[in-house]
């Protein structure tokens, strides 16, 4: 029995059809997997946004980790607000140029139950669900880059304003159907550009223009405070990596099930690589930290790559860009710039690697598995060796864009009256969360030491007894 033939896109009903005339879901009878599916992974993703706070929080001090939590979610309120307001329309319309999208979908207008621009498969409202999270993900990457010394306040004004002139033109050229990557082609299958090259080198922007943390070199600015909370937040992206990579063909068929797969071979294989780097360079000892960063880095690896390669070369991907990140383990200094969050590090070059590789192994016979070819040879292992170099154009316009707009947004800011966007040197040796939150909250368990301050206060206030004058 065939399966129930996709809807097509009507610009008559751009909007799917009125609900008050006619029944919208009768179009994807028989296909509502797909949509359930893609709606489940949308899910998985949103987990990554609070995994990266955690995964801040433990990196910085303790006394700036407050705000990286904070920020998590105060990045996801700002992009959902950008992505309502002309986001999704600047990223996704129909109607968009090359470069940019237009205002068609202005206030998510005629966003409902038509197919989408990403697959037929799926009403327009569930891929702009997940597409949000997305570039919720991407900005909340890009904010690492100002840890421990960057204000709150401007740096939500530069998720927004970020999102709109960095992230959705550049998911513009490499997803819309009129953008110019997309049409070159280069291959990228969830993200290696969008999200982690332009994030990577988008947080090196951010570094560079805050400028080095106060007394940069002391041995306490390279430890992670919490190990614990950096693990804990490893679980969270990892485990929502699963719907990053595995919804990123907007459809339930099997090419769906080898992202999946491909997304935990990488990044198990990018512990190992990690981790085996590591192993020789400290001369024989292990770091729960180091571990972390491998997963990532192998899951940024593979990212562009998940619905186009075979397990066992996700694997080769994973492995080798965790190891050739970790090598890259004082670039900090080899660049000058203080991006301590290592954003650039396994974002910024793990993304560049990892599209890099995906010119090389991308075969057609992954993409067929989705049912809806043949499709045309890929990579150069297809025997497509101009791919490689079509991907290094990727790479390097993407890079470019995304530092040199970056930096110019953030010296715009930098100028008006009141974004001042580094804290005062009083405020970042006190720590942020004090300066930004007011003290009244505090990462961790701090009950032990209020009980030492409350019983210091107590014992200093206990007054020595006067004697009376006798009679």
């Amino acid at each position: 029995m065939s399966a129930p033939a996709a809807p097509e896109f009507d610009p008559a009903k751009p909007n799917g059809g009125n609900p008050d005339m006619e029944n919208v879901n009768a179009q994807y009878a028989g296909l509502e997997f797909h949509y359930i599916y893609i709606m489940i992974m949308s899910f998985l993703v949103w987990l990554i946004i609070p995994g990266i706070g955690f995964l801040y929080a433990g990196l910085s001090r303790r006394k700036s980790a407050l705000s990286m939590l904070f920020q998590s979610f105060a990045v996801l309120g700002v992009v959902t607000f950008q992505w309502m307001f002309w986001g999704y329309s600047l990223a996704y319309s129909r109607t968009a140029s090359p470069f940019i999208g237009d205002m068609a979908n202005f206030g998510l207008k005629n966003v409902l139950a038509a197919p989408s621009p990403g697959s037929s498969l799926q009403p327009e409202i569930v891929f702009c669900l997940y597409q949000m999270l997305f570039c919720a993900c991407t900005v909340q990457l890009v904010i690492g880059g100002s840890f421990e010394r960057g204000r709150i306040l401007p740096s939500m004004v530069f998720a927004f304003c970020w999102a709109t002139i960095v992230y959705c033109p550049i998911a513009c050229w490499t997803w819309n159907a009129n953008g110019w990557l997309f049409n070159l082609p280069s291959l990228d299958f969830a993200g290696g550009g969008p999200v982690h090259i332009a994030s990577g080198w988008s947080a090196l922007a951010y570094a560079f223009v805050l400028g080095k943390r106060l007394h940069k070199g002391d041995k306490i600015h390279g430890k992670a405070h919490n190990p614990t909370l950096v693990f804990l937040g490893t679980v969270f992206i990892w485990f929502g990596w699963f719907g990053f990579n595995g919804g990123s063909a907007l459809n339930g068929t099997l090419r769906s099930m080898v992202a999946a797969f491909n997304t935990n071979t990488a990044a198990c294989f990018g512990v190992l690589g990690w981790v085996l780097v590591e192993y020789v360079r400290t001369k024989g000892h292990f770091s729960v930290v180091g571990a972390c960063s491998g997963a990532i880095a192998g899951l940024v690896g593979v990212t562009p790559a998940a619905g186009y390669v075979s397990v066992w070369i996700a694997a080769l991907i994973g492995f080798l860009t965790a190891a050739i990140c970790s090598l890259c383990q004082n670039v900090d200094k080899w660049v000058g710039i203080d991006e301590g969050m290592d954003v650039f590090k396994l974002h910024g070059i793990g993304g560049m690697v990892g599209s890099f590789l995906t010119g090389i192994f991308a075969q057609s016979w992954i993409y067929d598995l989705d049912g809806m070819g043949p499709y045309d040879a890929l990579g150069a292992m297809d025997g497509v060796g101009i791919q490689v170099g079509r991907q290094l154009a990727e790479i390097t316009a993407i890079a470019a864009y995304a530092f040199v707009v970056s930096c110019i947004l953030l010296y715009a800011l930098k100028f008006i009256p009141g974004m001042h966007l580094r804290v005062t040197s009083e405020a970042e040796m006190m720590g942020l969360d004090l300066d930004q939150f007011g003290g009244d909250e505090q990462i961790g368990d701090w009950s032990i030491m209020d009980q030492h301050h409350y019983e210091g206060n107590a014992s200093s206030n206990v007054s020595t007894p006067v004697p009376t004058k006798q009679a």
